[in-house]
């Protein structure tokens, strides 16, 4: 079962890859990151969950311009820790910011109470007000793990 994590992620990163390389130049953006999570410990239940090195947070964003057409993040973990319990009590928000670095908007997901390894969310299509990035961010048990962010730019 751990073997379809790491399939779908090599699946994923392909197909991407291959997608951004048919789109045409100037029609379309694709953005594409990914961040490792650090190995971290919280408390569920009075147990302690531990997250070991091997997971990975992707962002997905695609559009032009201030149009954000498709946007995703989620986690996918390999080796050891595709073996572990997985995230709990987790959310992922999508976050806006303009060139000076404020936040304007955030969509904030909502919390799964249910252990999963490879916790993910997609947003709505939308058209931001101002140039500046988009984030997103995965919390577990109320505490920020990891975000990555893309830039949009002219």
């Amino acid at each position: 079962m751990r073997l379809r994590h790491f399939t779908r992620l090599a699946t994923t990163l392909t197909a991407t890859g291959v997608l951004a390389l048919a789109a045409p130049a100037g029609a379309h953006a694709t953005a594409i990151g990914t961040t490792p999570v650090r190995t971290f410990e919280y408390s569920v239940g009075g147990m302690t969950m531990k997250i070991p090195t091997g997971c990975m947070f992707t962002h997905i964003i695609r559009g032009s311009g201030r149009r954000i057409t498709y946007q995703n993040a989620g986690v996918d973990c390999a080796f050891v820790a595709a073996l572990s319990s997985g995230f709990c009590n987790w959310r992922i928000d999508f976050s806006y910011a303009d060139t000076n670095n404020r936040t304007y908007r955030t969509s904030r997901g909502r919390t799964h109470t249910e252990c999963k390894i490879d916790p993910m969310r997609n947003n709505s299509p939308q058209t931001l007000p101002r140039y500046g990035k988009a984030c997103a961010q995965l919390y577990v048990n109320g505490v920020r793990r990891v975000t990555q962010c893309h830039h949009i730019t002219k």
